[in-house]
């Protein structure tokens, strides 16, 4: 096994050539822990905490497979996803939840219901929704994250659309200069700006997505805020042009204010490229977010 000289960024933070032999000495001398273990005890060890004081696990752990991918450690296999039992429960209830056949005027469904994610079937069902229909499919966000459910009450309830939000890219060239970052200021700031991640419509209704979209927004502060005790002023999303215009984000007061460079959006070594360009949208939670998000105090 490899070992680092180097100290390596990851979601906001400096891990030294010292912290990284000391998840090495970790995972080498913690036989039998799982990975999630695992990322709980680096963490209270690195002492690598939210603002409201519970442990950076789903980061932590994100980090420990991406140390793995560059041969730094050797994590424990991958615990089994579940029983064949379990998957055929499952693929019954998502039946249910199939592409919606409603249609019509968005106001024809008013007030949608929507519901932030918290009890394990809510989880269960989003993920579902969105690994059979987005075109993405699933996969676990850096960071932290809210999902919430939307669905129509009538004339039956039924869910019609699923919105993610995770933590931000660590760079984005025009959002960074829209705002008048620097790297310190950046740094120390970054976490006041929300990743709208995943948007899924699941039935062909007039202006559902903006009004979805307008809806989720009025509870995201508080939501956000609630979980992870930082006020979230500044909400950030990336559309693939080559797929869609945007103009549900439009309508819903985004502003457009650039594109990305081709990188992933957690690049920091400047030398990763996606094959898509995306147009960079975002939406103030608060007045005068930007200049909030400049100030470097």
């Amino acid at each position: 096994m490899d070992t680092i000289t180097e100290q390596q960024r990851f979601c906001d933070r400096e891990f030294t050539a010292q912290e990284v032999s000391i998840i090495q000495e970790v995972i080498a001398t913690c036989n039998g822990l799982s990975r999630f273990e695992l990322a709980h005890t680096v963490c209270e060890l690195l002492d690598w905490k939210r603002p409201n004081g519970r442990l950076k696990a789903r980061e932590c752990r994100d980090l420990l497979e991406r140390l793995e991918d560059q041969g730094v450690v050797r994590l424990p296999e991958k615990k089994s996803a579940g029983s064949k039992a379990s998957r055929k429960h499952k693929d019954a209830e998502i039946a249910k939840h199939s592409f919606s056949t409603l249609t019509g005027s968005v106001e024809a469904f008013l007030p949608l219901r929507v519901e932030l994610v918290q009890r394990p079937e809510q989880r269960e069902l989003f993920l579902e929704l969105m690994g059979r229909y987005h075109y993405l499919g699933y996969a676990m966000p850096y960071g932290a994250r809210l999902q919430y459910l939307i669905s129509v009450e009538q004339p039956r309830r039924e869910v019609v659309g699923c919105v993610q939000f995770s933590s931000p890219a660590w760079r984005i060239k025009d959002r960074d200069q829209w705002i008048g970052w620097d790297d310190e200021t950046r740094k120390s700031r970054l976490q006041h700006i929300v990743n709208n991640s995943r948007l899924l419509i699941l039935a062909q209704i007039d202006n559902l997505a903006s009004k979805m979209l307008s809806d989720v927004m009025r509870r995201l502060r508080g939501d956000w805020g609630n979980e992870y005790k930082v006020e979230p002023w500044l909400v950030e999303t990336m559309v693939d042009r080559q797929r869609f215009q945007g103009g549900c984000y439009r309508a819903a007061n985004f502003l457009e204010i650039g594109q990305t460079t081709g990188r992933g959006r957690n690049d920091q070594t400047k030398d990763r490229r996606e094959s898509e360009i995306k147009t960079v949208l975002v939406y103030p939670l608060i007045k005068y977010a930007r200049q909030k998000l400049s100030a470097s105090r």
